[in-house]
């Protein structure tokens, strides 16, 4: 008998010591919320591309151009012998203005200065679209830029002076290209 209840109590001092196993929670994936977001962006984007096509279209003394990159441009001034634009790794120094698309200066080219940034490479707190439009440019053109909201400022809009997901104009002018290649 007194093997009996030694062994019983040997299992049950064995049981105790089990760990309590964590309950994994349930999940119910649900992909609405990111379908609905996929849409609403869809549906800014192309509100968006209208009202850009409206400004083009208004604007007969320009031919403008559609880039891969999702936005459009206009030469102000083209260089139409030089072949060399910017690469990753170069160093550009250039100028830009903002203006609202009906022409309206959010910043001009005094305000904001000369700039410089490394293709490709640089942190430099600047929108995709002029980042992106850069390397169009040649040494010494200028371009007007057409950028919807997402290629611009998107949701957050820049301080007080632009809105949330306002499309914006600005005027590049790239002044200097430096190859960065180690000599």
């Amino acid at each position: 008998m007194k093997k009996g209840i030694t062994l019983i109590i040997s299992i049950l001092c064995l049981l105790a010591c089990k760990q309590p196993e964590a309950r994994h929670p349930i999940s119910r994936k649900s992909g609405s919320y990111i379908s609905e977001s996929v849409k609403r962006n869809k549906q800014l984007i192309a509100e968006e591309e209208v009202i850009i096509k409206k400004v083009i279209a208004k604007d007969t003394s320009r031919v403008y151009l559609s880039s891969e990159s999702g936005f459009w441009y206009t030469y102000v001034v083209q260089d139409t012998l030089s072949t060399k634009s910017p690469i990753k790794g170069d160093i550009v120094n250039f100028s830009y203005d903002l203006q609202t698309l009906s022409g309206n200066t959010i910043y001009t080219k005094e305000e904001i200065g000369i700039q410089a940034l490394k293709v490709d490479q640089s942190n430099q707190e600047l929108i995709s679209g002029i980042r992106d439009g850069l390397k169009i440019l040649k040494e010494g053109e200028t371009i007007t830029f057409l950028f919807p909201s997402h290629k611009a400022y998107g949701y957050y809009g820049f301080e007080d002076k632009i809105g949330s997901n306002i499309p914006i104009q600005s005027t590049v002018t790239l002044l200097k290209i430096e190859n960065n290649e180690p000599k």
